[in-house]
Order: structure tokens, then sequence, then C-alpha cells
């Protein structure tokens, strides 16, 4: 069974940091981009990182962008995101994500950020 089981969320106040990780099994996710997307207490689901399978190349939201770092280790099948400098403005739940096309096709279940002001 493919799985995606994020890890690391939980409540902290703002201008903590905060690493989540994503462990993926069931299969390789060879040259698949990873990310994580979050939503966001009555917003839609959005994007907030996204990694090549090689490593190098990243991308992050506006909104995220010097905050936040988005890594991988292939030979474990695991994904990180360095959450630093926490606004309550993140509090959100965050999912683990991969994609090989423009569509993300696999889903982890989310793990929940909260930041108190």
């Amino acid at each position: 069974q493919v799985q995606l089981v994020e890890s690391g969320g939980g409540l902290v106040q703002a201008g903590d940091s905060l690493r989540l990780s994503c462990a993926a099994s069931g299969r390789t996710f060879r040259n698949y981009y990873m990310g994580w997307l979050r939503q966001r207490p009555g917003k839609e689901r959005e994007f907030v990182a996204v990694i090549t399978w090689s490593g190098g190349s990243t991308e992050y939201a506006d909104s995220v962008k010097g905050r936040f770092t988005i890594s991988r280790e292939n030979a474990n099948g695991t994904i990180y995101l360095q959450m630093n400098s926490l606004k309550p403005e993140d509090t959100a739940v965050y999912y683990c994500a991969a994609k090989n096309g423009p569509l993300w096709a696999y889903w982890g279940r989310g793990t929940q950020v909260t930041v108190s002001s």
C-alpha cells in the first residue's frame, strides 16, 4: 500500500521553529516532485513548497519564502519541511504530496501545526 505519513506537527508560539517529516512507503517516488501543501482555517488548500527528485531545484510560496526550507533524502524516502519564524497565519493542516505531472497524485493524511500569538 502506497503511503505518505507526516509527523512533527504540534502547538508552538509565534517565532518558534518546527521540522515536519514525511515518510514514503509502498513505492519509490523516483523522478517525482515532492512537496508540501497546507489548508488554513477558512481557506482553500494552498501550495507551500516543492522539490525535484535530485533536490537541485526548489520553489516556495511567497508567504513562506525565506522562512521555510524543503529537503529530501531519497535513500530513505523521506522529505522534510524546516519551518522557522512561525507566525499565527501559518496555522494549518500540512500535507505531504507527490506528483510526476501537473496534479498531485499522492497525499498524506496531514499533520496539524498550530501557532499561538
